[in-house]
Parts: structure tokens; sequence; C-alpha cells
């Protein structure tokens, strides 16, 4: 018997990971809760998806081809937080490869964040400090001792770490002297070279050695001064940690509301600062405390499907794209063609979340590529559903078939006005069976349709 629900372990791999195909549910629910939130944890313990695999069956250096490794990386990977983490800070630390048009660069900045991203904080931020993706995207390599550029220092404190009210026009002006001479060398030029990624280079002609006072502290301060200094910050424990609510619980007000705005549940926001404190701004150690919780486990159904969230758990229940190729770039399309444009958010304040990710358009979108994927019987997870409610028996009555495919797309605990939907498809057919050919024929053809009616569900739009 399995230690775990499995609706909670469902639940824990939607907002750990992507999803979870049933299979892999029921083996992970083998193990206690608290096993597989530290496996989550700790995404060393199993093995990454070779690059060289990736590289090989997906041509291409541009911006969809990474989009769509990526994605099949989330899809398939074995280190599904890992993945995850570095989608959340794509978000708050949104860098855009519009600007520079340089792919690898912005490859080169997920793969920090893929790297670092559940460290201490005081680390991913001077990791974020040095990445000449960020660097070059908020004009870093622009701020020089005699003529400083505020820009970094700006998205610094209002985006990344603190929010806005808990810092002065003159702290940005400090930490932007702090952080000059933080540049990156020139990458080699495309031809006839190929393609090149740049590295972080520190110019101390370059820097501002004058004493500084930012944040009420003074000295003579560098950027890591900087990054010691903020995240000391109370401001900057609550920012961080109601961004990992946001993310990875209950959709919240967008970002810019919150400095009126009090957090849906300040306990819950508490907790998560406590352990921020304990740990010296361990992430790993506040996801901890996050997964194990009760308002963690209780949030069922609280966030909306970003686009790529939906993509990625669409194609886990499909059972499709198993092994890299160059249609991956089609996934990263779709996304876009919702609102998500992977390795190219909007502006530095990301993407808009919660019920902004919905309107007329966007839903018709998430709609049609849900019910699409589940359209083509062949596909391997529609096939191994099949195979499961053929163990039911030769024939399986219209409550049991509404049940069955609820429970094994998710599982979905669906509301009434969806439940009533389903079960007057399931009746108007009568029970499924599978004795003859012809009836197997059928009765396929009817999980098909009804899994196309659960993905078109609005619970299916719900993480």
């Amino acid at each position: 018997m399995a230690r775990t629900d499995l609706a909670l372990t469902a639940h824990l791999m939607r907002r750990a990971g992507f999803g979870a195909s049933r299979a892999e549910l029921e083996r992970l629910a083998e193990k206690d809760y608290a096993e597989i939130v530290e496996d989550l944890l700790h995404p060393e313990r199993f093995p990454d998806v070779p690059d060289d695999i990736l590289r090989r069956y997906t041509d291409g250096e541009g911006i969809e081809v990474w989009s769509g490794r990526w994605l099949f990386r989330m899809i398939n990977g074995q280190r599904p937080l890992q993945e995850k983490v570095a989608f959340f800070w794509h978000h708050v630390f949104a860098t855009a490869w519009y600007k520079g048009e340089h792919t690898r660069s912005m490859f080169q900045h997920i793969d920090m964040l893929r790297r670092v991203g559940m460290f201490d904080i005081r680390t991913i931020l001077v990791e974020l400090s040095k990445n000449p993706a960020m660097i070059h995207w908020l004009d870093n390599s622009e701020n020089h001792k005699d003529e400083p550029n505020e820009n970094y220092g700006r998205e610094l404190l209002e985006l990344f770490s603190m929010g806005v009210g808990n810092y002065t026009e003159d702290d940005i002006k400090q930490a932007a002297r702090a952080f000059t001479g933080w540049t990156f060398t020139q990458p080699i030029p495309l031809y006839p070279y190929g393609h090149f990624t740049p590295e972080f280079l520190y110019n101390d002609d370059d820097h501002d050695h004058s004493v500084k006072t930012f944040l009420g502290e003074t000295g003579r301060f560098n950027g890591e001064d900087i990054v010691d200094i903020i995240v000391k910050q109370p401001a900057a424990a609550r920012f961080i940690c109601r961004h990992l609510y946001n993310f990875f619980v209950a959709d919240e007000p967008q970002v810019p509301a919150w400095e009126t705005v009090p957090p849906q549940d300040p306990e819950a926001i508490k907790a998560l600062e406590d352990a921020y404190f304990e740990s010296d701004g361990d992430i790993r150690a506040v996801l901890r405390v996050l997964f194990n919780s009760a308002f963690f486990k209780n949030a069922r159904q609280m966030r909306v499907k970003s686009p790529v969230e939906l993509v990625a758990s669409t194609v886990k229940l499909a059972g499709t794209h198993r092994f890299p190729d160059t249609s991956l770039t089609s996934l990263a399309a779709a996304s876009a063609v919702m609102g998500q444009h992977l390795l190219n958010p909007p502006t530095v304040e990301g993407w808009h979340t919660g019920k902004e990710w919905i309107d007329g358009g966007t839903l018709n979108d998430r709609v049609n590529f849900a019910v699409d994927h589940m359209a083509d019987l062949d596909n391997p997870g529609v096939q191994e559903m099949i195979a499961r409610l053929r163990t039911n028996g030769d024939t399986v009555p219209p409550d049991e078939f509404v049940d069955r495919v609820l429970d094994l797309s998710g599982p979905i605990d669906a509301g009434a006005e969806t439940r009533d939907g389903l079960m007057e498809y399931a009746e108007s057919g009568g029970e499924l069976a599978f004795g003859t050919p012809e009836e197997e024929a059928e009765s396929t053809a009817r999980v098909g349709r009804m899994l196309q009616l659960v993905v078109a569900s609005r619970e299916f739009q719900f993480a």
C-alpha cells in the first residue's frame, strides 16, 4: 500500500515540478511524503539530462530551439524541482533575449539559475550580479566610476530583493557606485567561429572605491558588500518569501501591489521568513518548510497554471516528447502564443501571473493545445489510460468511467458543474465495453473524447 496519499503526491509534483505520469506518481507514493520532498530538494541524487543527447537531436542555436530543450528537461528530467526553481527565478530575475539577441548568453543565465537556485540568497544575488546576460540586460556594463548607471542598482532593490518602499533613491545611487567595474568579456564573434558565451569581468580600475552609505551602513563597499547588507533586511526576507508563496502555493496580487496589499496568508509568510533567517537565507531550507507545511498541502487548485506549466503538464499526461527531436520548438511556440515566451519575458518585471494568464484569446489557445494533445488515440498516455480502464473488467459503468478518468488525469477534484457535464457524456454512450474488437474501438474513442473534455475543464487550468 502507498505510504503517501496519491492526490497529495500529485499536488506536490504539480508545484515542485511540472506534473507526473500515473506510473511516476505510484512509484513516488511508495515513499513517505517527507522523503519525496527531500529527494526533490536534492537533485544531485539523480542523473541529469545529457546535454549531448539534446544537442544531437535538436539542431540549431535559435531561441525556440533552446527553449524547446528546456521544456524537454521540464517534461522528462529526473530533477523536477531544480528546473522548477530555475523557472521561478527566471520570472523574478526577468532577463530577456530580445535586447542582445545572444541565445548562448541567455541559456548561460538559465544554467546559472539551475546551478545555484536552491543555494542561499546571498550566493544567488552575487551570481546574478556577475551574470553577463543580466549585466547586459540592465546596463551594468555601462556603469563606470566616473559615470555611474543606476539601472541595475535600482532593479536589484525594487524587483530582485526588497520591493518598493524599503530603500531610498540615495540607496540606489550608492548601490550603483558599488557595482561599478562589474562587466563581462566580449564573446568571440559568431562568424566565422561559432557560438560562444561571454564571461564575468571585474575591472578594478573602473570601480568606485570611495566610501558609501547604503541602508544605514557605511564603508568602501563593493557589490558583494551591498548584497551582504540586503540579505540581512527583514524586507528582503519578506519579499523573497512572498515570491516563493506566490509561485509555489497560491496566486497573490501582482508584485507592484505588494507595498500596500498585505499577504493573503500572513502566518504562512511568517513561517517562511523564520526559516529564511534561521538558515541564513538558504532557499532549500525555506522550500523544505514550505512543502511540508499544512498551508501548502491544503492549497490545491489555488494557482492558475502558467503557459509553460500547462504545456509541460499536458505533454506529460499525453506521454509524448519522451525523446528529444526538432518538434520541441512547437511546444515553446505554443507557450509563447499563450503569453509566456521562455527566455524572453516582456519586461524586467517578468510576467503577470494568476488570472492574468487567461483572457478570451489565451483561454482558447490553452484549451485547444490540451485538447489537441489528447485527440491522438495512439499517444502513449492515452493508451496507458485505456489499458488501466480495461483492467477494471469487460465493462465500465458511466459513473466509474468518469471517476477513473478524473483520477488517472490528476487526480482532479472536479466541481459539480464539471462532473455533471462529464457524466452527461458518459451516460450518453452507456457502459464502456472491451469484449469485442468493435466494442474496444468504440470505447477507445470514447476514452479519448472523455480525456479531451477533462483537459478542457476549468479545473485543468489550475495547479
